[in-house]
């Protein structure tokens, strides 16, 4: 039997029949082992529950982006949606799932990212799951970017295609991995990287793919509603919304408040979808409150694009100040700023000190970084004030590790 070993102790974390706290032959008795292991490395996670108002706590750790998670016009736009449809979408899309609101949705979104069509999902870690796995057959090749996020990771290893994984935003190394070989080949990369927030340089990678004759699956989880002319995105930024060999994944629940994911491209890879993509044809389809709300979003950010420039300008002030405090901040490409922390358990103990003084942050830590360094992750928001900037730098610097 093989093998495995924590991501960070090294040890061997092989299933056991047996542990001095459980019972010989005890099924799952080797969860306790698990659970030790993570313990002494610092990464136990737990459940948080949300209140339902802010409660004096200023948010940072969340994705909304544009602030538009508690506007008037979105929540209204999921109430309206589910006192007509109902509370929730009844079945898989090819079914009962699809909604008039759902085809609306998806039309517009497709208009606003400059796309032939588009394909709403469940969630946007569904819509990874189909782009990747319906666009890389038996004999394709994919090429991954080590610093994708995991429903991409995910997608490449059901996908029965052959996986290289090549180093981060390295357009040179995914031309090598291309060079000679034969038959379908797609390139996945995010635009925006989760952790660091940079920017991949995806101008660059469509023109190896192009040598290639690859298709390129972008993920814009990130980039929507924050780069682009009006929020469109970073694909939409760097001049490939429409191309016919640039398929692009972004999920609802981010800039748009919402719930839910959808693929966007040339309108043959959304028919292929429809037919192949299992998180497609075999999920319940989105609730139709999650769709009115990110058609209320989208339309909103069409009359308001002054929203993705502000969330731009709040990840900089971010970056800058914390700098200036003498913190190792990496420069935003877009709304995600990351900073540093010596140690899991520093970084752990430094959110935690942050929450106790009214903020709220993101705590990144291995195995979810997969450069196993512990950081906190900053969300800038189109409705921060330059106030709430300078308090959240002033608690962040006050409780850093020393």
């Amino acid at each position: 039997m093989s093998t495995n070993r924590h991501p960070v102790t090294g040890a061997s974390t092989a299933p056991s029949s047996a542990s001095p706290d459980s019972p010989a032959g005890t099924a799952f008795g080797w969860l306790d082992e698990q659970a030790r292991l993570r313990a002494d490395a610092g990464l136990v996670r737990t459940l948080r529950p949300r209140p339902a108002d802010a409660d004096g706590l200023l948010d940072l750790a969340g994705n909304d982006y544009l602030g538009l998670t508690r506007h008037p016009e979105i929540t209204e736009g999921a109430a309206a949606a589910a006192r007509r449809w109902g509370g929730g979408a009844t079945g898989s899309r090819l079914v009962t799932g699809t909604t008039e609101l759902h085809a609306e949705l998806e039309r517009e979104l497709a208009d606003f990212c400059g796309f032939e069509a588009a394909l709403v999902f469940s969630s946007g870690y569904a819509a990874n799951l189909a782009a990747v796995t319906a666009l890389a057959p038996h004999g394709a090749l994919i090429v991954s970017d080590a610093g994708n996020h995991a429903s991409l990771i995910d997608g490449c290893r059901l996908a029965r295609g052959t996986t290289q994984v090549v180093p981060h935003a390295d357009p040179e190394a995914v031309r090598k991995t291309l060079d000679g070989h034969e038959g379908p080949a797609v390139v996945v990369s995010d635009s925006v990287f989760s952790v660091d927030g940079d920017m991949a340089p995806l101008a660059e990678l469509a023109a190896v793919c192009r040598e290639a004759g690859a298709g390129l699956i972008v993920d814009d989880a990130h980039g929507l509603g924050v780069l682009g002319d009006g929020g469109r995105g970073a694909p939409y930024a760097m001049g490939l919304a429409g191309a016919d060999d640039t398929v692009v994944t972004v999920t609802l629940s981010k800039s748009f408040g919402s719930q839910g994911g959808a693929v966007l491209g040339p309108a043959r890879v959304i028919e292929h979808l429809v037919n192949a993509a299992r998180t497609f044809i075999f999920d319940t389809g989105l609730a139709p409150a999650a769709a009115g709300a990110a058609l209320a979003a989208l339309r909103l950010l069409r009359r308001e694009p002054e929203r993705a420039v502000r969330a731009r300008e709040v990840a900089a002030a971010l970056h800058w100040r914390l700098t200036a405090e003498g913190l190792s901040a990496v420069r935003p490409d877009a709304a995600v700023v990351s900073v540093r922390a010596p140690s899991p358990e520093q970084a752990v103990r430094w959110a935690a000190d942050c929450r106790a003084d009214g903020l709220a942050v993101g705590c990144f830590r291995p195995p979810s970084v997969p450069d196993g360094i512990s950081r906190l992750r900053l969300t800038a928001r189109a409705d921060l004030t330059d106030a709430m900037i300078a308090d959240a730098v002033r608690v962040i610097s006050r409780r850093a590790p020393r």
